[in-house]
């Protein structure tokens, strides 16, 4: 099972389009694109870790959207987060 990641999320919040990150990364866009959905390398994710300034982690932290509400990244499904005392 694959794990679809956040590069395409992380992107726009870095103002830069997954073809620009292909190009900085020396790879093609499907390449990039296979990444997004979770088929990709170790050293793949470090580059575009580095290359997008953020720690590996947090390509794969749960996205949340316009609303505030938390999603699962894989399948959009609404998550309930608890504080835990």
């Amino acid at each position: 099972m694959y794990m679809k990641l956040r590069i395409k999320e992380v992107c726009q919040l870095r103002n830069t389009t997954q073809k620009e990150l292909a190009e900085k990364l020396g790879v093609s866009e499907v390449t990039l694109s296979r990444a997004s959905n979770g088929n990709t390398s170790l050293p793949l994710l470090e580059k575009i870790a580095n290359i997008l300034e953020i720690e590996i982690s947090e390509l794969f932290a749960p996205s949340s959207n316009e609303d505030g509400i938390t999603r699962c990244p894989n399948c959009g499904a609404k998550l309930e987060l608890k504080k835990v005392e």
